[in-house]
């Protein structure tokens, strides 16, 4: 199979599909390989090693687009993109498809076979090329959320783990998966008064084992979780219903009566964020502030730890791709359940629920004939 991989083109992401080693064991099993020139630059991999690596390398985007059978990506495609795609060509990537319109339209009428790495999922349950990049995006909720509390950045010049004599921060995180969990480690680590909600109530007992009264778990009550955003100096989104739009959990009221200078993170932002308040930000222009509160909201926060990043997804991703490349898109999904829950879109179709429910259009599950 002749596979792409293109240089991101996301406001400041650093990240690349595929790294020099992974590209080597791909040409090894007869698989020609080709990289956008610069793609790995950001996450510390030179055009130099792809190439040693068996790799072609290739200047232009649009060409690497119309040869490549399979385009391996790290976050979904931009607009200047969407044109390049052709029928029948496999896309892996995250995705997000719920929450962009827009992007499922355009790969609807090129006639792809979309694959989101979110919504891979092992028969168990477990989502293993999410959760790297939940592990990254948890950690990184709380350090940019501790920023942004600084003063100097607008925010109520708290130190979350305050001082002997001083009080500690107050922590709330809304969701206990992979993302929350890692804010939890985090948060407890800076010595933060941390408070955790979720609706499962296995994942709270998992964590008050951990941390034996350190954390203060809750049910997701909506009044208790009003109660502790407002008294809050930090507040993470960490909801996911995987493939699906996230669910509002804290309203613009309520958002209204948070301390002035508090900040939230939703880390949910990809799946249309859990604060009704919350919209996408970037890199560049990272927060804004409403009713006096600070909102970060970039959906893709691993992005600028790329060599920790990179290493991780593809670690994840890897194995997904070699089967992918091996198969085809097709007979893959026939064999592996977990490629199969990955496939949203597939030649024109909706295969996914989650993303058919989101715009209420046709949901036809399955590869087809």
């Amino acid at each position: 199979m002749i596979i792409g991989v293109p240089k991101e083109i996301k406001d400041q992401e650093f990240r690349v599909g595929m790294t020099p080693a992974g590209a080597r064991e791909l040409t090894k099993a007869g698989h020609q390989i080709l990289i956008e020139a610069g793609a790995g630059v950001g996450s510390g991999f030179e055009d130099a090693q792809y190439k040693e690596a068996g790799a072609d390398l290739i200047g232009d985007k649009a060409l690497l687009f119309s040869r490549a059978e399979m385009i391996v990506k790290v976050k979904e495609p931009l607009p200047p993109e969407y044109p390049l795609f052709h029928s029948g060509q496999t896309l892996f990537t995250y995705l997000h498809l719920a929450a962009d319109r827009r992007l499922t339209e355009a790969l609807l009428e090129r006639q792809v076979y979309a694959f989101a790495y979110e919504t891979v999922e092992q028969p168990d349950g477990q989502l293993p090329i999410l959760r790297p990049m939940s592990e990254v995006a948890g950690r990184l909720s709380v350090q940019i959320g501790a920023h942004y509390l600084e003063r100097t950045y607008g925010g109520r010049g708290v130190l979350l783990g305050g001082i002997p004599g001083v009080p500690s921060g107050k922590v709330v995180i809304i969701g206990a998966g992979s993302v929350g969990s890692h804010a939890v480690q985090m948060a407890v680590g800076l010595g933060a008064q941390v408070t955790v909600f979720n609706l499962d109530r296995a994942r709270l007992e998992a964590l008050d084992a951990v941390y034996q009264g350190r954390v203060v778990t809750c049910a997701a009550n909506p009044t208790l979780v009003e109660e502790a955003v407002i008294e809050a100096d930090l507040v993470i989104g960490a909801v996911l219903l995987p493939g699906s739009r996230a669910p509002k959990v804290v309203n613009r009221k309520t958002v209204g009566r948070m301390k002035k200078g508090a900040v939230i993170v939703d880390v949910s932002v990809d799946q249309g964020g859990c604060i009704e308040t919350i919209r996408p930000t970037t890199h560049s222009d990272p927060v804004y502030a409403l009713d006096g509160v600070l909102h970060y909201a970039v959906p893709n926060m691993p992005g600028i730890v790329p060599h920790t990043s990179t290493f991780a997804l593809t670690n994840a991703s890897f194995p997904f791709i070699v089967q992918l490349a091996g198969a085809g898109s097709e007979q893959a999904v026939r064999s592996d359940p977990a490629l199969a829950k990955g496939l949203n879109l597939a030649r024109g179709r909706i295969t996914y629920k989650g993303v058919a429910e989101a715009f209420e259009m046709p949901y036809q599950p399955g590869i087809g004939a």
